[in-house]
């Protein structure tokens, strides 16, 4: 995609951070741009924000772990503008690392509802509309560094599962020769709220009392929202597949997992720098 006055966006998980960032750097290059969140408040907020600034924008309340509610958010945004060329599945939660074989099922089913289920909802819903459009679109998935590591916690397997989906959707759309680009993007440590997630977690999936765990972003220097939301602009517009940083020690990390892989090393405690 490389003209994208006029044409429309959709960004889950836009209430706030990285979703937020995206949804206001497509409106400021004439997008149409359709915010959704779970958390209605902060949505609110994120759209009057956008809208005092004269952006086209709308918002709607989406559930992205249920397929229905990810569905409704597609009519909703083709009843406002009528199609979607860019469509973000950015939604994610995060808890506290601990063993996995210590974490719940209410957690497994809380993360893996929103990381992965989200992503896959997203792409189930709009894609079969993207192609029937038959104009030049774009999907992003956001995963993270921590889906090109190895995992090492729920959170890990289900940004894995993410950055699979993606490779899989983007050459499957290309063997259909569909004018329809994918990226994935991988952050290290961005500026935003997904480590207080459970304040949206559905309440049938809480435990009691709060997990305690590892936090990786303790300590670490964060990047801005807006840096990520640039990358994701520039790679939408050259249709570029991977999206992070470059960085030295992305580039050891990786290559750290890898090269165990070929050279069939047992995979030894290495937490990301």
């Amino acid at each position: 995609m490389q003209d994208l006055e006029g044409k429309v966006a959709v960004v889950t998980g836009a209430a706030s951070g990285i979703g937020r960032a995206m949804a206001a750097r497509f409106a400021q290059e004439g997008m149409k741009v359709v915010l959704s969140d779970i958390e209605e408040t902060a949505l609110q907020a994120a759209v009057q924000a956008l809208k005092q600034q004269e952006h086209d924008v709308i918002g709607v309340v989406t559930d992205v772990a249920r397929a229905e509610s990810v569905e409704a958010l597609a009519q909703q945004t083709l009843a406002a503008y009528g199609k979607v060329n860019l469509v973000c599945n950015n939604a994610g939660v995060f808890l506290p690392m601990k063993p996995m074989w210590e974490s719940t099922l209410k957690d497994w089913n809380w993360i893996m509802g929103v990381n992965l289920w989200g992503v896959i909802n997203g792409v189930r819903t709009f894609v079969p509309i993207m192609l029937e459009q038959d104009e030049p679109g774009h999907v992003v998935n956001t995963a993270s560094q921590a889906g090109l590591v190895t995992a090492n916690s729920i959170y890990s397997v289900t940004k894995h599962a993410v950055v699979a989906v993606s490779e899989g959707l983007s050459s499957q759309l290309r063997q259909q020769n569909a004018d329809i680009g994918v990226s994935v993007l991988c952050p290290l440590f961005v500026d935003t709220k997904i480590m207080e997630a459970e304040r949206n977690r559905p309440a049938e999936l809480y435990n009691e009392g709060r997990p305690e765990g590892a936090n990786p972003m303790q300590m670490r220097e964060v990047t801005p929202p807006e840096e990520e939301a640039e990358r994701v602009l520039q790679a939408v517009l050259n249709d570029t597949f991977y999206i992070f940083p470059f960085m030295q020690t992305v580039d050891d990390n990786v290559r750290y997992r890898f090269d165990n892989i070929i050279n069939r090393h047992n995979f030894e405690p290495r937490p990301m720098r």
